[in-house]
């Protein structure tokens, strides 16, 4: 399995669409899902080209931390707590 994090999204968009162009994007888009959106097609393409058959994924959220964890933060939309009721 390989895991590819990008780690200059931004730095990609603003070199292929300029200064001005990255900030108009950035107000609609996510940048790395922008890059991501590309390095797939482009990983796709080679993959086909050498025969190989394989699930390319992009999700949003997971980090790496160093060399030998993986943080996957979840995104909490509701919390409670539950207790019991002494009668």
């Amino acid at each position: 399995m390989l895991i590819i994090e990008v780690t200059n999204a931004r730095e990609v968009l603003r070199r292929e669409i300029g200064r001005l162009g990255e900030r108009f994007i950035g107000k609609v888009s996510d940048a790395e899902a922008q890059v991501e959106k590309t390095l797939i097609h482009e990983m796709e393409n080679a993959f086909q080209e050498f025969g190989i058959e394989a699930r390319i994924i992009s999700v949003k959220g997971p980090h790496l931390e160093g060399r030998d964890s993986l943080q996957i933060p979840l995104n909490i939309r509701e919390e409670r707590d539950v207790t019991l009721n002494d009668d």
